[in-house]
């Protein structure tokens, strides 16, 4: 199985997104246990990717009346989640923006093959459309198992903060995944990017970087 991105947009060598193979990871404990909500810290700058798309497709980034309540997820909803992560994984392809655009890195909503990224943002489309609104649904950036950058879609409910990923098969807590959370959209602005880590020192060097050229 490739590897599915080669990048997130911030710059950190270009974090590598890892294999994207969905698979069950459940036996993975997270090496901290938090609260089932995540914490926010300070804004950030968004990935260099992100802004890009943003920029070519601005009904996607496009901010809605936001408040600060959470999303009511009913059980109903919640399997809702589980069907689409899972559809998605395995309808695309997982590939680098380099095999397929010839580029380092390219968010795009994918038709056929995808990195990390771009699966993401087809579950965040996809639920949309399911009647999901857009302040419960937001990219979010880790750090996987290996150390190596990864994004993932965040579904924020009045349950907990929960995590589509293309490598894990099944909806889970964001507490329950081995992953080291860097930053994510904001609910208030989906422009906008927040800090989930106020220890990282790597953090601001790295949102610093991002207004230079890829």
């Amino acid at each position: 199985m490739k590897s599915s991105c080669v990048g997130v947009g911030i710059a950190l060598s270009l974090w590598a997104c890892g294999n994207a193979q969905a698979q069950d990871v459940a036996s993975l404990e997270p090496a901290i246990r938090a609260p089932q909500f995540m914490r926010v810290f300070s804004n950030a700058q968004p990935p260099y990717g992100f802004v890009r798309f943003c920029e070519v497709h601005p009904e996607e980034c496009a901010a809605t009346v936001a408040d600060d309540i959470r999303f009511q997820a009913t059980p109903e909803r919640l399997s809702e989640l589980d069907e689409i992560n899972r559809e998605v994984n395995h309808e695309i392809e997982p590939a680098t923006d380099a095999e397929i655009y010839g580029v380092n890195e390219l968010w795009t909503i994918p038709k056929r093959r995808g990195d990390c990224e771009d699966f993401a943002l087809l579950k965040r489309q996809r639920l949309m459309a399911a009647g999901w609104p857009q302040n419960a649904l937001l990219i979010t950036v880790v750090r996987d198992e290996k150390n190596e950058g990864h994004a993932i879609l965040t579904a924020r409910t009045s349950q907990g903060d929960f995590v589509l990923d293309n490598k894990i098969e099944a909806v889970r807590l964001w507490n329950q995944t081995p992953y080291h959370f860097v930053m994510r959209q904001s609910y208030i602005d989906p422009r906008v990017w927040v800090s989930l880590d106020a220890t990282d020192p790597s953090t601001p060097g790295v949102m610093a970087g991002v207004k230079s050229n890829p």
